[in-house]
């Protein structure tokens, strides 16, 4: 027979802020409303913020009370509210601003709420609440993904930061970054490393966006734009191929026709440099655990080991080579079985 719980008030109160639902939301609302932009030149009181940012005021002034007693903005005065360290990279102008990357889409919502679908039957919930794909939702729907572009703008600027000195890119004559987005982590790349040519390949209503970036990040004249899916081709007989954040947005059999395409078109000399949130073993805590359980339920995704990488890249006749950690993504080369 088991024995009594210990009553453990720590336990307790850990377990209250794990499973608070407030501070997420009430987080995300703050961005979407740009408060921290316009508390930028000094505190301000409710009523101009409300103003500024076309709340209501109390409704407001209970938002940033939840937060400041989180250490998100302070009180410095009735109803008066001020930025504080923890609330400056939610600026937009901060360097390393992840203000969108707080986002509140209605369709991801609906879809954690279904969790429940997706542990039951494996399947992801996005599907069963919306009737598509995560991607074919996004494909029909421009604002939600301009929104989703925003986020991973939001991260790049981290990704950057941690990944362009972590890996020999100048080796690349032409890199392709398949799945590239808008291009703002190929942009960084190339603004870094001048003598590298680069060509962003995804989806068409996705590299839409692309122009606007490069030129504003001076390397429009030495990147490519080519749109297509990467299930079916991609520019073929470059030095180098780029996956950022992708396979993890697909289950295995589509990940390796993924890795299938791209291998079809490398040259035997030719190197594939994945850049992923890597699951470590055992309790040892790391993001790539929660985005798992992300991935899960809205694409039917998943996160993997290195072992796990490299068991699909020999699927397609790639073997992986050097796994480097950095405080952010893991850089996983893979290069063809024969070389």
């Amino acid at each position: 027979m088991a024995g009594r719980p210990r009553l453990d008030l720590d336990a307790v109160v850990r377990l209250g802020e794990l499973g608070d639902q407030i501070t997420p939301f009430a987080l995300r609302a703050a961005c979407d409303l740009r408060v921290a932009d316009l508390l930028a030149d000094g505190p301000r009181t409710v009523t101009d913020l409300a103003e500024a940012a076309g709340a209501d005021r109390g409704a407001l002034l209970r938002l940033l009370r939840a937060l400041a007693a989180r250490g998100v903005f302070a009180e410095v005065g009735e109803a008066e509210f001020a930025l504080t360290p923890l609330a400056e990279p939610l600026r937009g102008d901060h360097p390393m601003s992840l203000r969108d990357s707080f986002t509140v889409l209605d369709s991801d919502v609906r879809s954690w709420a279904q969790i429940g679908h997706t542990l039951r039957t494996g399947r992801p919930a996005f599907d069963r609440v919306h009737g598509r794909s995560y991607w074919d939702h996004l494909a029909a729907n421009p604002a939600e993904s301009a929104r989703v572009d925003d986020w991973m703008r939001s991260i790049n600027r981290l990704h950057l930061r941690t990944l362009l000195g972590a890996y020999p890119w100048r080796r690349f004559g032409t890199l392709v970054d398949v799945g590239g987005g808008t291009g703002g982590f190929l942009a960084g790349l190339l603004a870094r490393f001048p003598a590298v040519r680069g060509v962003l390949f995804d989806l068409p209503h996705v590299v839409a966006g692309a122009p606007a970036v490069l030129t504003g990040a001076g390397v429009a004249d030495r990147c490519d734009v080519v749109s297509g899916s990467a299930f079916d081709a991609v520019p073929a007989g470059r030095d180098g191929y780029l996956l950022k954040t992708v396979l993890p947005g697909f289950d295995d059999d589509d990940a390796v026709r993924i890795l299938g395409v791209i291998r079809a078109a490398m040259r035997p000399d030719s190197r594939l440099v994945l850049l992923e949130a890597v699951l470590p073993p055992g309790n040892t805590f790391d993001v790539a655990k929660l985005f798992d359980v992300h991935a899960m339920v809205l694409t039917g995704g998943a996160h993997r080991s290195s072992a796990q990488t490299g068991a699909l890249l020999e699927r397609v006749g790639l073997r992986l080579g050097q796994v480097i950690a950095t405080p952010t993504l893991t850089v996983l080369e893979a290069l063809p079985a024969t070389e």
